[in-house]
């Protein structure tokens, strides 16, 4: 922690660059130095925000010498540093964003949104899913092609990606293999009518990683490079279609970059940081939880568990992606208070606080958030 500080405070982007450039050029075939990578590009970015949430406090302060302070709006602009004070702060209901609690975020109404999803491993395609034929094509498979159909049908929303790995491993469905495959609900069946040709759902599956082996998730992290690539290239081709598609003059890129699970979670931050877009993650399930829990059992030692699940590569993906996102989303209580919770960068109270400010109306979700404000999705 000592070291990230000082190194924000002498900020200087340029000789961070250069640094993670110099940890990427360290990799050879036979062995990445992800951990260096990582904690590098983890520095850079976070020297990155800090600068960001200094011009913002600039702007903010000279907005408001220009300003009344008794305008309306000086609410919104409060120092989210500050926190916020009064009976709604602990307010359990309020703090995990209750729907019952009726204090759903206000988003402004904003049309042909085009929406990224991002999930690595397990056999994903839109119907009949394999779910159960391993451990890694379980519930999360079933969330995000779900996801990815509910979100296609909102309104203002033109096209939702759910970029996957490519799989032309034998003894494999050969659907796994098609570069693109429509997700469209059945109560949507003219949505290409209404909107355009290229609106609505879609898995789309990048070539990454040896083309004729299906990999566990454990074995996906050399590769993941290799996917941002690909999938980078989709995403410029398909904004440009888009733009030219709805008469916008300009390429639509993405509203947001959503990572579900851990890979895919660094996946979506180099993709949001290149493009410049939010990042959004889901963990579904986290790393330390999960270390912690196997080190109880007592049948591993910490460095069998980090050999077979690469455990540690996972957490450092985990804190990364953590620093990355605009929000997280938790299915429970338990994920926020006992697993997050773990994590660096991550404040229960805090989370409150921002929580109640969207409760009475005002704006938590800019690009200068403090830290993270973590919701639950509750899904049936």
């Amino acid at each position: 922690r000592y070291f990230v500080e000082e190194v924000i405070t002498g900020y200087d982007e340029t000789d961070l660059y250069k640094t993670w450039s110099r940890a990427n050029a360290m990799r050879s075939p036979q062995e990445r130095n992800t951990r260096l990578e990582n904690m590098t590009w983890r520095i850079w970015n976070l020297a990155r925000k800090k600068k960001e949430v200094e011009d913002a406090k600039r702007l903010k302060r000279r907005l408001e010498t220009e300003k009344p302070r008794t305008d309306a709006t000086a609410e919104m602009s409060e120092d989210l540093f500050e926190g916020e004070k009064g009976e709604d702060a602990g307010d359990a209901s309020v703090a995990y964003g209750d729907s019952s609690a009726g204090n759903t975020p206000r988003i402004s109404a904003v049309d042909k949104l085009y929406i990224v999803l991002i999930s690595l491993h397990g056999l994903v395609r839109g119907e009949n899913l394999e779910l159960g034929r391993d451990s890694d094509t379980s519930g999360q498979v079933k969330y995000v092609v779900e996801l990815a159909k509910a979100l296609s049908s909102c309104p203002g929303v033109y096209r939702v990606d759910l970029l996957t790995r490519q799989i032309l491993a034998p003894n494999y469905d050969r659907g796994y293999g098609e570069p693109s495959e429509t997700l469209v609900p059945t109560s949507f069946k003219n949505l290409k009518q209404e909107r355009g040709e290229n609106s609505g759902a879609y898995i789309t599956r990048i070539p990454f990683g040896p083309k004729d082996k299906y990999l566990a998730k454990e074995h996906l992290w050399p590769y993941v490079q290799e996917f941002v690539d690909g999938a980078l290239s989709h995403i410029v081709h398909m904004s440009k279609i888009i733009g030219e598609e709805i008469g916008c003059g300009h390429p639509m890129w993405p509203a947001v970059i959503h990572g579900h699970y851990a890979s895919a979670g660094v996946a979506a931050a180099l993709i949001s940081g290149a493009l410049n877009v939010h990042m959004v993650f889901t963990g579904h399930f986290l790393g330390k939880d999960k270390l912690e829990g196997l080190l109880k059992q007592g049948r591993q030692t910490r460095e069998e568990i980090n050999m077979t699940y690469k455990i540690m590569r996972r957490i450092e993906a985990e804190e990364l992606s953590l620093d990355a996102s605009e929000i997280v989303i938790a299915s429970t209580r338990q994920e926020i208070e006992e697993q997050w919770n773990l994590y660096d960068g991550f404040e229960v109270m805090l989370a409150r606080k921002l929580r109640a400010r969207v409760k009475r109306g005002a704006n938590c979700y800019g690009r200068y958030m403090p830290r993270m404000v973590v919701s639950i999705l509750y899904t049936s």
